[in-house]
């Protein structure tokens, strides 16, 4: 008996396996990344019963290269991926899956898998009773019965009417130039701000590198560039801490709302949960310069307005390099020492095509975070995309591809922007 109850849990644990390759070889989990990752050494470990070590210290050194003395506390990826990788599970079960005799789930308060095999339910077969032939009525009865029957079939079909009428209003094409990388055929993914890299380069003088970035230096170094008793606590803090601004989040939100019908094929990510390989497909929109966002120094070369890399660390105002002016237009545009004062800031829009040719890329940078906020408003602003449309000579929304560079002027007070102009701009040829 042992040995037959050995060998059923041997083909179930196989079984389970196979089930979870071909989650993982789904449509669904096509470009989830690192969630196939995760999803594997979950399945492996419950399968072999050490669900007493799928802990989130363990899951985040083992699946997403944690430092062992990182704290859970303060780095929630984890717990993100994992409420992710929850609602790719039930969406494969609702699709691709929904014939499989076996669902996978990740209960609440839990990070080991779960596998329950779906009940069969036999059909219910109704007894069928002959019933009494009913009395003849008059044609005046019945009409009388069906009235209301009547009426709220007429006013159901008016609703129907006026929720399609309103959704294809509001869920309509979005507008130029966020059609470019939006429901333009291809998944969008919002990039936001990495700020506690912003504050780790700060701390430590170290200068933006998408390099490093990718490699995570800037997460190894120990030493957090202060002295003193808190030296080791900010250091683990910097280093592990997942941190964007107030600009990156009323972007996005202002984005989400101007299309309700397309939030299935768009997500929003961190900087730092970003890979290489993931700009091979899709509309990327990178928010942020690259002190927070270091990406946007993929893009640099096709560039005319680029970010001067000065000392941030004494305080130093920010500026655009103007590679090549025009007649009336400056070297250098230099905005504000930092964020929160009054003044002049300066801000770019960039639009280009993706290197794959599969999507776009839509670059939004200010030199502080006031005028990162700016740029992004005004493309969610109907008057400021007709801003822009006028700055470029367009008149319609553009029937062929039109991709562009803008520098913007941004009047800041008390930390919030407020005039916006278009004063210089390129449309580039591809």
């Amino acid at each position: 008996m042992p040995r037959n109850a050995g060998t059923q849990d041997s083909i179930e644990n196989e079984e389970h396996s196979l089930l979870v390759e071909r989650i993982i070889a789904s449509v669904s989990f096509r470009r989830a990344g690192r969630l196939k990752d995760l999803l594997r050494y979950l399945a492996d470990m419950s399968i072999r019963g050490q669900t007493s070590d799928l802990t989130e210290q363990h899951i985040g050194q083992a699946v997403f290269g944690k430092s062992p003395d990182y704290s859970p506390v303060e780095d929630s990826s984890v717990r993100v991926h994992i409420r992710q990788l929850r609602l790719k599970l039930h969406e494969y079960f609702d699709s691709e899956g929904r014939e499989e005799a076996v669902i996978v789930e990740i209960p609440k308060g839990s990070y080991a898998l779960t596998f329950h095999a779906v009940p069969v339910i036999a059909p219910i077969v109704p007894e069928v009773h002959a019933l009494p032939e009913p009395p003849p009525k008059s044609r005046f009865s019945t009409l009388r019965r069906l009235a209301p029957w009547i009426v709220i079939a007429v006013l159901s079909l008016l609703l129907i009417f006026r929720w399609n009428r309103d959704r294809v209003l509001a869920g309509g094409p979005p507008p130029w130039p966020l059609s470019a990388v939006f429901a333009n055929g291809h998944r969008s993914h919002i990039v936001l701000a990495d700020a506690t890299y912003g504050i780790r380069r700060l701390l430590s003088g170290q200068p933006a590198s998408v390099e490093n970035y990718i490699k995570r230096d800037f997460q190894q170094r120990a030493n957090s560039g202060l002295e003193g008793e808190n030296d080791t606590y900010i250091a683990q803090y910097t280093a592990n801490a997942l941190l964007t601004s107030w600009a990156d989040l009323a972007i996005s939100t202002r984005f989400l709302k101007l299309m309700p019908n397309h939030l299935e094929n768009i997500s929003i990510q961190s900087a730092r949960h970003l890979q290489l390989r993931d700009l091979d497909d899709g509309n990327y929109i990178f928010v942020g310069s690259p002190a927070s966002n270091p990406w946007v120094l993929l893009f640099e070369n096709r560039l005319n307005f680029c970010e001067i890399r000065s000392n941030e660390v004494s305080g130093a105002a920010k500026s655009f390099l103007n590679k090549k002016p025009r007649p009336g237009e400056r070297n250098a545009y230099q905005g504000l020492t930092r964020t929160g004062v009054d003044g002049e800031d300066f801000a770019t829009i960039a639009l280009l095509p993706a290197d794959s040719g599969r999507g776009n890329i839509l670059i939004i940078q200010g030199l502080q975070q006031e005028a990162t906020e700016a740029a992004g408003l005004l493309l969610a602003d109907e008057g400021g995309r007709k801003k822009l449309k006028k700055a470029l000579g367009l008149e319609t929304e553009p029937a062929e591809p039109v991709y562009f560079e803008v520098l913007l002027r941004i009047s800041a007070v008390a930390g919030s922007p407020d005039a916006i102009s278009v004063i210089a701009n390129r449309t580039m040829k591809y």
